[in-house]
């Protein structure tokens, strides 16, 4: 190396060369990741009476007043109206919250015009993918345990298969959390993102088996019900739960992780192209 050609400093090499840098020893960017997931979980967390007791309260309502409606001795699927109902509520503030967490961060930051913050990082589409989803997941899952928790206080019931029930509230998290990323990428504002979530989110939950059996419902409406993977998100966290299902649980399964394969992937390509991102 001669005096005419100084050396560079590893700091004034551009963003794609330290990006290689960060990841010469491994195919991830780990403590980005970590970042990205803990700040999304503190982000709910500073709020934790509107995201975890807020949920709370709400099932409760929708619990005391559909027991009260049609509680008694009125019986689904040959449980208690109670216990059938249980599973549902759950699940589907489940569904709300976790849909909620990942749009409600992406939009926020693209209308107070951060986003610039999330997408300058040496990060990758999967590592920011897995970040967001990760905020989704841990708010979906404190949820899930503090309704349980109340769920089986007030019933005087058990888990029947425990394994079943983390399995779909798991899939229910990571699933609509990739779909609130999708609609967080495709919202310029909030109200954009609230009719999303008024005109497709809340019905599809409310709509799937919540508050009785698809088997009660005519044709062509019960055909069309298999075709809605919350009907099964909500139908295997009632299996888990109490031992009752409308449909297979395995083939819930397989249902939801195919959807969610899919979405993951198209999340995962609007993150790569920067689609709708980029200021």
């Amino acid at each position: 190396m001669t005096a005419s050609s100084p050396q560079k400093h590893p700091r004034a090499l551009p963003p794609a060369a330290r990006e290689m840098g960060v990841r010469r020893f491994g195919r991830v960017n780990w403590l980005g990741l970590w970042t990205l997931a803990v700040r999304e979980v503190m982000r709910f967390m500073a709020v934790w009476q509107q995201t975890v007791f807020a949920p709370l309260m709400t099932a409760g309502l929708f619990v005391l007043v559909f027991a009260l409606a049609l509680g008694g001795e009125r019986q689904v699927m040959g449980l208690p109206y109670l216990v059938f109902l249980g599973p549902g509520v759950l699940m589907m503030t489940v569904i709300q919250n976790a849909f909620a967490n990942s749009s409600s961060s992406i939009v926020a930051a693209k209308v107070q015009g951060n986003i610039v913050d999330t997408l300058m990082p040496p990060l990758s589409a999967g590592e920011l993918l897995a970040g967001y989803l990760a905020g989704s997941v841990v708010r979906a899952g404190l949820v899930a345990g503090v309704i349980g928790a109340g769920m089986i206080a007030v019933t005087g019931r058990g888990v029947a298969h425990p394994l079943w029930a983390l399995a779909f509230v798991v899939m229910a998290a990571a699933l609509m959390g990739a779909l609130g990323i999708l609609a967080g990428i495709m919202a310029q504002k909030f109200d954009q993102m609230a009719a999303i979530s008024n005109f497709i989110v809340t019905p599809l939950s409310f709509l799937s088996g919540t508050f009785y059996s698809v088997q009660a419902l005519p044709e062509p409406f019960n055909t069309i019900s298999h075709w809605n993977p919350i009907f099964y998100l909500i139908d295997g966290a009632r299996y888990g739960v109490t031992g009752v299902s409308d449909s297979p649980p395995l083939r819930g399964l397989i249902v939801c992780g195919a959807v969610l394969a899919v979405v993951l992937y198209l999340a995962w390509r609007w993150l790569k192209t920067g689609y709708r991102m980029k200021p």
